[in-house]
C-alpha cells in the first residue's frame, strides 16, 4: 500500500478518535463511559500501528503493545470491576446539560484546529494533519473532567485526556523514545490504582462518589 492509502487510515482513525471524545461528553451511564474508553484506546492503537509502518518506525510497536495492554484490557477491565463492586452503574447527569455540553465541545474543536493551524504549516511529519484532532480530544477529555461530578467518570477523562497528548506526540513527533513511554505508562497505571483507593475511601466515607460532598471537609 502506498503511502497515500496510509494517511486516508489514519485520518479516518483520527476522526474516530474525535467521534468517540465526543460520545464520551454525551455518554451518561458510567459502564458506556469505559467501553468507549477502551474503543479510544484501540483507535489509537490501531493509529499508531499505521504510523510504525507507513513511516518505518519500529519502535511504535511498543508503543502499540503498551496501549492495547493497558487501555483496552487492564484498565477497562478494572473499572468494569470497581463500578461492579461499588453498584454505581446509574445514570449521571452532567454538571451542564448535554447540547450546552456538544456545542461547548463544537467550539473547542474549532479552537484546536485554528490552534494548529501554525504546526502544520511547519511540521514536515505525515501526520501533522491530525495534530488539531489531537489538541481538540485533549481539550474534550478535559471538558469532560470538569462538567462531571462523580469520581469515576473525572478518572477516565483524566486518561482520555492522556491519551489526546499521546496522540499528539505521535502526529508531532512519531512518538516518545521508549524509556519515556515506559515512565509514562507506569505513572498513569499507579495512578489509576492510588485514583481507585481514593474512590473506595469516598464511597465509605460518604456512601457516594460524587465530588462535591468533598466540600463537607472544609466545614470539619
Amino acid at each position: 500500500m502506498n503511502l497515500d492509502y496510509h494517511l486516508q487510515i489514519i485520518n479516518l482513525l483520527a476522526a474516530l478518535l474525535l467521534l468517540i471524545s465526543f460520545a464520551m461528553l454525551a455518554q451518561r451511564r458510567i459502564s458506556g463511559l469505559i467501553t468507549l474508553f477502551a474503543w479510544q484506546g484501540a483507535a489509537l492503537a490501531m493509529s499508531t500501528a499505521m504510523v510504525a509502518w507507513s513511516t518505518n518506525q519500529p519502535h511504535l510497536y511498543y508503543s502499540v503493545a503498551i496501549t492495547l495492554a493497558l487501555k483496552v484490557i487492564a484498565m477497562p477491565w478494572y473499572f468494569y470491576r470497581l463500578v461492579k463492586r461499588l453498584n454505581v452503574n446509574r445514570v449521571v447527569e452532567p454538571m451542564i446539560n448535554i447540547p450546552t455540553t456538544m456545542l461547548i465541545g463544537i467550539v473547542l474543536v474549532i479552537f484546536s484546529f485554528n490552534l494548529a493551524l501554525p504546526i502544520f504549516e511547519m511540521s514536515g511529519t505525515v501526520m501533522r494533519s491530525t495534530l488539531g484532532i489531537a489538541m481538540a480530544t485533549v481539550l474534550l477529555a478535559f471538558l469532560m473532567m470538569i462538567t462531571r461530578t462523580k469520581a469515576i467518570p473525572q478518572v477516565i477523562g483524566f486518561l482520555a485526556m492522556e491519551n489526546g497528548l499521546f496522540f499528539a506526540a505521535t502526529s508531532a513527533t512519531y512518538g516518545m523514545p521508549l524509556v519515556v513511554e515506559l515512565g509514562v505508562a507506569l505513572d498513569v497505571l499507579v495512578a489509576v490504582f492510588v485514583l481507585g483507593i481514593f474512590i473506595f475511601q469516598i464511597r465509605e466515607t460518604f456512601d457516594s462518589l460524587d465530588l462535591k460532598h468533598m466540600e463537607k471537609l472544609k466545614e470539619r
